[in-house]
């Protein structure tokens, strides 16, 4: 029987007849996953995770275009004593590779200090994070397979260089669902008016259905827009709209059940109306005080757009959305093949003050023991020069850190050689990262699974292994 209007239809073939009595049957037991939360979480709900948790949600800062390791969190002062020299020999079959076989050493200019009571070295670049470095876990020794932006920044969502599978928010959107019905469960915000390398999707759901994707808000200052009635429609007139629509939507898609798409959209209405009770006052930031907006820099040019993201997603993830990511100089600003100088200098400036004002706002609130902040690029920067006084992209040995989630602050993990070319010790692959951060949050990224064409799925490929010695433990 379908609907049309007020008019029923009642012609039924004898095929679609038997076809709808034994989906019917089919969705007795769909009735009882669908209300047991450990068994099948519906997309928005939450769901248990594998193990206890030390972090409710995530805020990955992300630094596009690869920031400078040896300019920022890893000293080298061989790499000084060696200036303008070529590199010794035990490097020149990697260097061969990547066709920079006769670039010079480039020193670093940087001025270096230990900061907090555990002594971190960090550049006087960033003199504001250096203020919170006893919260924070500085990871020395990242590598990656992504050697150009567009594979580097996939590979550092998605878990490989090549497009086309569930970005990390996307997995964790699926494992753990979102504690606030009233607001996306992952949402995407970007510090200029521009889409990061490969665009949405860095934040897509691959093949896993369309729901579990990310929400891109808009720059500016008005990041939702349309969530006003127009003039002249009341919230029971929408709601009317809103369930006529969604009527004709499904009877369109019961005959298209693997277009994920509609159901997305469908879903996406609905959580649209819900947010136009809720999301004003969210993403109000007005309704801070001077001294907050201070704090994160929004009383400044260099500052105010970043800063304004930070602390939007401080709002958000204290109103239970789960994932949250920041792009930080969107459009690989962070790539310095000339200039470095210039270019680092201006991208510190911008990031500084408003990330350190995150952590000390998290912490003074008492969410940062359950918010896990993760700031990093797609990989750093070579120890050689490039055009003179750049660096090229190197994907062998990098800087990330962590903080907060039920991390322990004030480490340093792993290392690179003397150099800062490659990571030696404690290497930690993207795959290792992934696998950490979902391990905090408490999912197991062997367990977290998703049937794909008759097999099992997971975040990291059957790759990686969560690094829980970043929680003090030696386990």
């Amino acid at each position: 029987m379908t609907v049309m209007g007020d008019q029923f239809d009642s012609r039924i073939s004898r095929r679609s007849m038997l076809c709808q009595a034994g989906a019917g049957f089919g969705a007795l037991p769909l009735a009882w996953l669908l209300s047991n939360e450990n068994v099948f979480a519906a997309a928005g709900s939450a769901r248990v995770a594998h193990r206890p948790a030390t972090a409710k949600s995530v805020i990955f800062l992300f630094m596009e275009g690869g920031p400078s390791q040896m300019d920022t969190f890893d000293p080298k002062p061989k790499l000084n004593e060696l200036a303008g020299k070529p590199l010794p020999p035990g490097f020149k079959r990697v260097v061969l590779a990547m066709g920079e076989a006769n670039a010079p050493l480039l020193p670093s200019q940087r001025k270096w200090k230990q900061h907090g009571e555990s002594g971190i070295w960090v550049s006087d670049w960033l003199p504001e994070i250096a203020e919170c470095v006893d919260d924070i876990a500085v990871i020395r020794s990242c590598w990656t397979n992504g050697i150009n932006h567009s594979g580097g920044v996939c590979q550092m969502n998605t878990g490989t260089p090549l497009a086309g599978r569930p970005s990390l928010g996307a997995w964790v959107n699926y494992g753990l669902g979102t504690e606030n019905q009233n607001l996306p469960a992952y949402v995407v915000m970007t510090d200029r008016d521009a889409d990061p390398t490969n665009g949405p999707r860095n934040w897509g759901a691959g093949f896993m259905p369309a729901v579990y994707q990310g929400t891109k808000f808009h720059f500016g200052n008005e990041p939702i827009r349309n969530l006003n009635n127009p003039e002249g429609v009341d919230d029971a007139h929408q709601r009317s709209k809103l369930d006529l629509l969604a009527a004709m939507n499904r009877d369109h898609a019961s005959t298209r059940e693997l277009q994920t798409e509609l159901d997305a959209r469908i879903r996406s209405y609905e959580l649209a109306f819900r947010m136009q009770a809720h999301a004003p006052e969210a993403i109000n930031l007005a309704e801070e005080t001077e001294e907050t907006q201070k704090l994160y820099g929004l009383d400044q040019k260099k500052t105010e757009s970043f800063g304004r993201c930070c602390l939007q997603a401080r709002r958000l993830v204290e109103r239970g959305v789960r994932f949250v990511q920041l792009y930080h100089g969107t459009g690989s600003k962070w790539d310095a093949h000339k200039g470095i100088e210039r270019n680092h200098s201006d991208r510190c400036a911008e990031s500084d003050k408003p990330v350190a004002g995150l952590l000390k706002d998290l912490k003074r609130r008492g969410l940062l023991d359950e918010t896990l902040v993760v700031w990093g690029g797609e990989f750093g920067r070579t120890p050689m020069s490039e055009q003179g006084d750049g660096r090229d992209h190197n994907p062998t040995g990098f800087t990330m850190w962590m903080a907060g989630g039920g991390v322990k602050g004030g480490q340093t993990i792993g290392a690179t050689d003397e150099l800062g070319f490659h990571a030696i010790e404690d290497r930690l692959h993207v795959h290792d990262l992934h696998a950490t951060i979902l391990d905090l949050l408490g999912l197991d990224n062997m367990l977290l699974t998703y049937m794909h064409k008759g097999r099992p799925e997971r975040p990291t490929q059957n790759e990686g292994a969560a690094y829980r010695k970043i929680t003090g433990s030696d386990a």
